[in-house]
């Protein structure tokens, strides 16, 4: 399978899952709201410490665009088809995480920064629902160095697909511009996830940024909105907005622009040539639902797995939908040890 090897890329911010079931209590001390993901202020900063010590806490290797790499690796079975980049520290959690990532078959490349610890993200789970609230530490030190260093560009080179989720435009844009540009000179699929909402009110400048090279773009419903409503449209219509989304200017004309967006339990909506078409997700009972984290990251791993195959856009989003539905009947982004997708 020589062909397959490194054909997706991954770049963004590796960071542990420290998941955790919680109470409303507990939201409300820390301001914080399910269905969402924030960066970590000082105000938070004492959460992680509480939810170690009155919660039964499980650390997990997260990190939305590692966790979308680890799926797209699971569901295509093909050792060493994917590669990834992020910063992480010197300590025990990053080697847990590469650890973690080798034996799931990616091809990590961490830069090691000397002074800041391996970034966390403190999962709180109320009802099956999650909020997000990362600490990036060491992952924001990402620098373009690293990436232009002959090693990890040989992987950009070797790369035909690549995925970098909305997150790293906090961490790195001279990064994702530099890919992007690459993608767009050498026809390659350049792919990229709205992510949060705060990443489309507060990010919004390196975003449009870098929207014009994005081939695919993925999302969620709230943060389609969002988008739509920092840009004015005027409509809450996730149909519409993801039209919309497909239809902004593009860079290069070799692919046109497809926007896929979940929304949760509903169809998921894609829009591609003025046109949308809507797939039902799996069923799946809620006394099933253990939690959503990693949902979406999960959806966007097992599109890319058919993508990269060449399938039709159909059967990505049935990997996609199998994918998260796996996912959140587990504890984090986590899987069996084979995918019974056909």
């Amino acid at each position: 399978m020589a062909e397959y090897e490194g054909i997706l890329l991954g770049m963004g911010n590796p960071l542990l899952d420290i998941s955790a079931v919680v109470d409303e209590g507990f939201l409300t001390k820390y301001d914080i709201k399910l269905n969402n993901a924030i960066l970590a202020e000082d105000k938070h900063l004492p959460m992680y410490e509480e939810m170690s010590s009155k919660y039964n806490v499980e650390y997990i290797a997260g990190g939305a665009t590692q966790n979308s790499i680890r799926v797209a690796q699971w569901m295509l079975q093909i050792p060493g088809a994917t590669s990834y980049m992020g910063c992480v520290g010197k300590d025990k959690y990053g080697e847990e995480m590469a650890k973690n990532s080798k034996s799931a078959g990616v091809n990590v490349h961490y830069y090691e920064d000397e002074t800041a610890p391996t970034g966390t993200c403190a999962v709180c789970v109320v009802g099956g629902e999650r909020s997000l609230i990362a600490n990036l530490s060491a992952a924001n030190c990402y620098k373009s160095e690293h990436l232009k260093r002959p090693e990890n560009w040989a992987l950009v080179e070797k790369a035909k697909y690549i995925y970098i989720a909305g997150f790293f435009l906090t961490v790195s844009p001279e990064s994702i511009q530099l890919v992007a540009e690459h993608a767009a000179a050498t026809n390659k699929v350049f792919t990229m996830n709205l992510s949060a909402p705060f990443i489309c009110e507060f990010f919004k400048d390196v975003q449009e940024k870098a929207l014009p090279y994005v081939d695919y773009v993925f999302g969620n419903e709230t943060e389609a909105r969002t988008f739509s409503k920092v840009h004015g449209w005027e409509t809450d219509n996730v149909e519409e907005i993801a039209i919309k989304i497909s239809q902004l200017p593009k860079a290069s004309g070799t692919h046109k622009r497809i926007t896929v967006i979940t929304q949760g339990a509903d169809p998921v909506v894609v829009a591609q040539d003025g046109k949308v078409t809507t797939y039902p997700v799996i069923y799946l009972p809620k006394e099933k639902l253990v939690d959503t984290n990693g949902a979406g990251d999960a959806f966007v791993g097992g599109f890319l797995s058919q993508l990269v195959l060449e399938k039709p856009i159909e059967e990505c989003v049935r990997a996609g939908c199998y994918a998260s539905n796996v996912i959140i009947q587990r504890s984090g982004c986590t899987y069996p040890e084979k995918p019974e997708f056909k």
